[in-house]
């Protein structure tokens, strides 16, 4: 029975022991030498037993270089090993001193590695091989200097070892095994704190966008505010003058130039009409709308954007759409995110394409450029809070866009066209029945 409960990957405990045994060979085969070479006896007995011990030093530096590998030499074999130190232990003890051999001590030093290596049968299967081995010595030498007592109390020694030496291991590799069973709570428990301080801090991060994005939408309501009051007051002055010489007898050529005065006072009012409502308070009702009007008035918007560059186009919206239940306003600025952040992707001479598309009881909202695209390393980062590729982002738009659709029970999704360029698709459930939530506006990275 192998004390290895994987043989190929030694378990920490097996490798530990194996260092220490390790130690315990190099330490008998020194002494021995020392002994042989230091001590007064024949030279051929002297060359014999540097001869047996020669084999005792090759099998240690085997069993030192598999340990260094992190194996263990020999680890199917544990009888054999020590069947045959049993007979390594016996021939030293025979061609030095005989029963009293300072060698016998040898097999104390075995029963100890066996312990540490092996099970507790196997240990006593080597104590049974090592009392085979002394009873041996006692028959063939016939050394009558030596007392039965003497014998017996060797042999009782080496019984008293293997079974104090196998308890001490025992108790040892239980020890261990508790210990890493510890260990491994340990680490669970350092894994599911460090999962919930992420959770929290993506929660933090996510509720200080939501705080960023309403600060910046109030003081940009704030903003609009201020401007249509300083703009609509003289607008509206300028306005009635034009009115008034409108009613007057004039010539061609100046009521033309008034006319034309009076349409462009008309789209101002218009565009100051469009931004007051873009940054009013979004209505909280749930109410069934049209998907049409929706990409329409996102459209209409992003016309004004200082950096529209190329062509957005409404590709044709098959008939009869069915509507969709949720908040107007919130798709709105969902839409006109994605058109704006197509707009800055695809550049000057750029060709953005709107469409909506049916798939079974979803809409789907689709806005594509033909744009460099995102790259690879981005794609996974696309719908984090803060994450932005623009000089002047604030990484809120798409954050904040994927917030509102999926509070829509929808999903947003990003696709790199194979032509080049990409395509944003916003899916929501023509029959949603969400919850009324909290308006949030979508900023514009």
């Amino acid at each position: 029975m192998n004390y290895m409960e994987n043989k190929n990957t030694p378990n920490p405990w097996d490798l530990d022991a194996e260092a220490i045994v390790v130690k315990i060979r190099w330490f008998g085969v020194l002494i021995g030498y020392f002994l042989v070479n230091a001590t007064d006896m024949s030279g051929d007995r002297r060359g014999l037993l540097n001869a047996i011990l020669a084999i005792g030093v090759g099998y240690t530096l085997l069993d030192t270089y598999f340990s260094w590998k992190k194996k263990v030499f020999l680890a199917d074999y544990p009888l054999f090993i020590a069947a045959m130190e049993s007979l390594f232990i016996g021939l030293l003890c025979y061609y030095e001193e005989g029963l009293s051999s300072t060698f016998r001590y040898y097999y104390f030093l075995s029963i100890l590695c066996c312990a540490l290596r092996y099970s507790w049968i196997v240990t006593a299967l080597c104590f049974t091989f090592h009392c085979i081995s002394y009873t041996t010595l006692v028959f063939l030498l016939n050394d009558n200097s030596q007392s039965k007592l003497f014998i017996s109390l060797t042999m009782i020694v080496m019984g008293w070892l293997a079974w104090a030496s196998t308890s001490l291991t025992s108790l040892l590799r239980r020890t261990s095994s508790s210990l890493e069973v510890l260990n491994q709570e340990l680490l669970k428990n350092q894994s599911e704190l460090e999962a919930r301080i992420a959770e929290r801090s993506k929660q933090l991060q996510e509720a200080q966008a939501q705080v960023l994005q309403q600060e910046k939408m109030a003081a940009f309501g704030l903003l609009a505010a201020g401007i249509a009051h300083e703009v609509g007051n003289p607008l509206t002055s300028i306005s009635s003058m034009v009115q008034i010489l409108q009613k007057k007898e004039l010539d061609d050529y100046t009521r033309e130039k008034l006319d034309l005065m009076s349409g462009q006072l008309i789209r101002i009012r218009d565009t100051l009409r469009e931004v007051m409502d873009f940054s009013r308070p979004a209505n909280l009702e749930r109410k069934k709308i049209k998907p049409l009007p929706v990409i329409e008035e996102a459209m209409n918007i992003a016309k004004y954007y200082k950096r529209t560059r190329g062509k957005v186009i409404l590709l044709p919206v098959p008939q009869n759409l069915p509507t969709i239940n949720g908040i107007h306003d919130q798709l709105v600025q969902v839409i006109l995110n994605l058109i704006l952040n197509a707009i800055d992707a695809a550049g000057t001479g750029g060709i953005i394409e709107v469409g909506i598309a049916v798939e079974g009881n979803t809409i789907i909202f689709q806005v594509s450029d033909n744009g460099p695209g995102v790259s690879k390393t981005d794609v996974e980062k696309l719908f984090l809070p803060f994450f932005t590729t623009k000089k002047h982002g604030t990484g809120l738009g798409l954050f904040v866009s994927q917030k509102i659709i999926e509070e829509h029970q929808g999903m947003i999704r990003y696709y790199q066209k194979p032509e080049g360029g990409s395509l944003f698709s916003a899916t929501i459930p023509s029959n949603n029945f969400a919850l009324s939530i909290e308006p949030t506006k979508v900023p514009h990275d």
